[in-house]
């Protein structure tokens, strides 16, 4: 069985592909952010996830195999 990974469960290589694509992971990540019940984290992800956090994202989604958990409020 695979290892489920950040993005609403799927498994790690779907993951990582949605990770790579900047637009997927910029929506992924706030709709991610916003399911946990991190209202202010997925309205910053929507505000700064294109630049900085994507980058960020796709390491620790590489490495840790979840996304950055910068804010949790």
């Amino acid at each position: 069985m695979a290892h489920k990974s950040d993005y609403f469960g799927l498994s790690y290589i779907v993951s990582l592909v949605l990770a790579i694509i900047p637009f997927t992971s910029w929506i992924c990540g706030a709709l991610t952010r916003f399911q946990d019940g991190k209202i202010v984290a997925g309205i910053l992800r929507l505000v700064f996830g294109w630049n900085i956090i994507w980058i960020c994202d796709l390491v620790l989604m590489i490495l840790n195999k979840h996304i950055l958990r910068l804010l949790n409020v």
